[in-house]
């Protein structure tokens, strides 16, 4: 019984065919995918939206106002985190049957956290940015003064070169 070791190209090399002759003769790229789709079984969407703690069905653990001091917040969750880990280590010691319930309210502090940061991806994106651009700036200009710096260079060497073969 003979087997192939790769399966046969998919006809859509035909369309490609004339390629080398005429590069137009391509056909045109499929457009964007926009909205949602279903990939391996999963819906996603091509939106960038961070979902709500509430659609993710986690009870939001810090206040829901749009002005949310993060630095505050993350500090508080880690610590109501650190003190959840404490009282799992207690109640596994004392009241093993009960630790369900304190891994479900770590589980929900570490969602909160997560939330927490990456509502801060868009900031960290942004100073990210402006910090590589301030860098390209700075190293632009720093090629621009060793450019004046080798022409100055350039022509005092050709100015005394000059002085030297009239005098």
């Amino acid at each position: 019984m003979a087997t192939a070791t790769y399966p046969p190209p998919p006809p859509y090399y035909r369309l490609y065919k004339d390629y080398s002759e005429n590069p137009n003769s391509a056909p045109e790229p499929p457009p964007p995918i926009e909205g949602t789709y279903v990939c391996f079984g999963g819906n996603y969407t091509t939106e960038d939206v961070l979902p709500s703690l509430e659609e993710q069905g986690v009870p939001q653990l810090y206040p829901k106002d749009s002005n949310v001091d993060y630095k505050k917040e993350l500090r508080s969750l880690n610590r109501e985190l650190q003190l959840h880990i404490l009282e799992l280590a207690d109640v596994l010691v004392d009241r093993p049957s009960q630790y369900a319930k304190r891994i479900g309210e770590i589980s929900s502090i570490f969602k909160n956290l997560h939330h927490l940061l990456n509502s801060l991806r868009p900031h960290q994106a942004r100073a990210t940015l402006i910090h590589i651009m301030e860098l390209q700036i700075q190293q632009r200009k720093q090629a621009v003064e060793d450019i004046k710096r080798r022409r100055e260079e350039a022509q005092r060497l050709l100015k005394d070169a000059f002085v030297t073969l009239d005098g």
